[in-house]
């Protein structure tokens, strides 16, 4: 039986490579910034979550040095158990007064805090109504929950609201979706969403990992630049991408809601909490962001610059103001092929194809931060015209 399960996977494995979908991990030799050192070189990244710039910020390592000297480096159990830091506390409020939500739980990551949000809250009697394209966490969660699962087709409000009408004899109603859409950078017409769940008594649940800290007018996420805040039930996001790129989440909402989960919700009473490393660098993000508008300002002119330039050289991506910038390409092997002759120009950008994204819709997905500058985002222009060139690819 072992060997039969280890031909199996063998098997398996080998499927994944003739399909061009294996994944390689890439060995950094550097600290995650915008210039990395890799076996093939220095290379400008294009591929990381860190918005801002602040993963290698010197206050956040200098934050994290101070609370490894006063706190230790991990809590060794769960908060219930082994009591938690008042460092804990000061991140759950200052992240409510941010969001402008009442109160705040930290998990340890994005993931765990949406796989631990449907079961604590909904049972058979409920309903959550999803987009089809949110983020495998969501996915995850409502599967672990009993309630009645409905999907609308992604960002389609008509048929959001036909679903609502099917769960019309649920005792609750949960609209599920992410904030940004991590594939294409589009954002979820939030408006709308709300509107059609105050029409149907339905609760906006919001994850917004891809907007937290950097999107919007202040940072405060696609609920503020949708112009939702306060319409929305609940929020979960993550400090892993532009709140300092490490790990942890959280979900904010009603002080009951986070109340019943401290009580009930599986990631947090069985895994060991957050660092209070991560918890004091977090903090110091937050504080950052706050205080310094010029870095969300140089990330949406980046953004801009980046976009107009890609175009003017014939390329095709869809059309929005976030940081994540698809390239489409079509084809897998053709998405992989360039990334990989992107890497010898110097560029480091990653491949996507099924089945992250849908069969035919192959892109390399590029993220901008602003500690990118103007002469990067030129240089990677001039990268992806020739490397399309070298290749025969058209234009747009």
């Amino acid at each position: 039986m072992r060997e039969d399960l280890l031909g199996y996977i063998q098997s398996e494995l080998a499927d994944i490579r003739q399909a061009g979908l294996y994944k390689n991990e890439r060995v950094l030799l550097s600290p995650q910034q915008t210039h990395l050192q890799v076996a093939e070189g220095e290379v400008l990244n294009f591929c990381a979550n860190n918005y801002l710039g602040l993963a290698n910020h010197p206050e956040l390592i200098e934050a994290g040095k101070k609370a490894l000297d006063r706190y230790g480096f991990g809590m060794a159990s769960v908060r219930f158990i082994c009591g938690t830091h008042e460092i804990h506390k000061q991140l759950e409020d200052r992240i409510s007064r941010f969001l402008g939500m009442e109160d705040t739980i930290l998990y340890s990551s994005c993931f765990d805090a949406n796989a631990g949000l449907f079961e604590a809250l909904l049972n058979e009697q409920d309903a959550i109504i999803s987009d089809r394209l949110n983020h495998a966490s969501i996915i995850d969660g409502t599967r672990l929950c009993k309630a009645a699962r409905f999907r609308y087709n992604h960002a389609d409000m008509g048929h959001l609201e036909t679903q609502l009408q099917r769960a019309a004899k649920s005792r609750f109603k949960l609209i599920a979706t992410d904030g940004v859409f991590s594939m294409d950078g589009d954002v979820a017409p939030l408006g709308e969403i709300c509107q059609l769940a105050e029409a149907y008594g339905a609760w906006v649940m919001v994850d917004d990992s891809h907007a937290t800290g950097f999107f919007g007018d202040t940072g405060r996420g696609s609920i503020e630049y949708r112009k939702v805040m306060g319409r929305v039930s609940i929020i979960t996001s993550t400090f892993g991408k532009a709140l300092g790129g490490s790990s942890g989440g959280f979900t904010s909402g009603a002080g009951e809601v986070v109340q019943l989960l401290r009580q009930r919700s599986r990631p947090y009473l069985f895994s060991n909490t957050l660092s209070p490393v991560v918890a004091a660098v977090s903090l110091k993000a937050i504080e950052i962001i706050e205080r310094s508008p010029d870095l969300l300002q140089k990330l949406r002119d980046n953004t801009a610059g980046f976009r107009e330039q890609m175009a003017a050289a014939g390329f095709s991506l869809p059309p929005g103001d976030h940081p994540i910038i698809p390239i489409m390409l079509g084809d897998a092997a053709v998405a992989r092929q360039m990334a990989e002759n992107l890497l010898k120009e110097g560029v480091y950008v990653i491949g996507f194809s099924f089945p992250v994204v849908p069969k035919g819709a192959a892109r390399i997905r590029l993220q901008i931060s602003s500690a990118h500058n103007k002469q990067d985002i030129e240089r990677a222009v001039a990268a992806f015209t020739k490397v399309r060139d070298t290749m025969n690819l058209p234009s747009r």
